[in-house]
């Protein structure tokens, strides 16, 4: 049989998939025994037992300063700019992508602008929006919005633009208006994709949150992953991206799992 007509069961998928990531942490493991064997105290490649020590003063004991769990400060920082964008870029891509969508002039007039700021570099705008908004909570969350907003925008456009046209004449016959063919018969078929692409625009949304923690900020797993990295704290580098990967990969599994649970339809269900 060919390779292109196996299917792989769901307990054979969970297993080939949890491979990979086994062969890179014992190959990592490897890689840091024989560096630590020439070099007792090299922090290029730390142990597990020498990631645990550096990671249990962050997880358990209170900063000095702030009297907070510094861990725990950072992810909850972290958590709620990235959420503060992901809301805004969502509404944002729901409301404008069904307009441009539903209605062609202003997708004709407003379609080459959103196109022009899709393409601009974000990171290229974070000094203007640091300077235009200060260095507070307001520029990150922009800057997250400005990155991924724009291209969720034009994914719901030329999504809903796509929707068979018979679909639309069938409105109108019922006497539809303009309005009630967005609400009614888009905004419905709008809504799976708009899971899709917010889940597409998580990878980019936490490079932009972690680039604004880097640059101006007092707390946030970016900000404390560049903050100990004049020291080459690997040791808390490591567990830190490890962390984000985490927090990613569960948003991202939720954000699927609503999606099959609330538009079983868009899925497949039932065929």
């Amino acid at each position: 049989m060919r390779w292109v007509n196996r299917h792989v069961r769901r307990s054979d998928g969970i297993f080939l998939g949890a491979l990979p990531i086994l062969l890179l942490v014992l190959l990592y493991l490897f890689l840091a025994t024989q560096r630590h064997a020439a070099n007792p105290a090299d922090k290029i490649l730390p142990l597990p037992g020498g990631m645990a020590q550096a990671m249990a003063a962050l997880l358990f004991q209170p900063d000095q300063l702030s009297g907070k769990l510094l861990f725990w400060a950072d992810t909850l920082a972290s958590l709620e700019r990235l959420g503060a964008g992901l809301a805004i870029a969502t509404l944002m891509a729901l409301v404008v992508g069904l307009v441009l969508g539903v209605l062609p002039p202003v997708r004709a007039t407003f379609g080459p602008l959103v196109t022009s700021i899709a393409v601009i570099p974000p990171i290229a705008l974070l000094p203007i929006l640091f300077i235009a908004m200060g260095l507070g909570e307001t520029s990150k969350i922009a800057l997250i919005v400005i990155g991924i907003a724009p291209v969720m925008v034009r994914d719901i456009a030329s999504h809903v633009a796509a929707l068979p046209r018979e679909q639309i004449i069938k409105a109108q016959t019922l006497g539809a208006s303009s309005w009630q063919i967005m609400i009614r018969v888009a905004l419905p078929q709008a809504l799976p994709r708009l899971f899709h692409a917010v889940r597409m625009a998580l990878g980019p949304a936490w490079v932009f949150l972690i680039s604004a923690e880097a640059i101006a900020s007092d707390v946030g797993l970016g900000y404390r992953i560049f903050l100990v990295r004049r020291y080459l704290a690997m040791d808390v580098i490591i567990p830190y991206v490890a962390w984000i990967a985490v927090l990613a990969i569960l948003v991202d599994v939720a954000l699927a799992f609503l999606s099959k649970r609330l538009f079983p339809w868009a899925h497949g269900a039932g065929h």
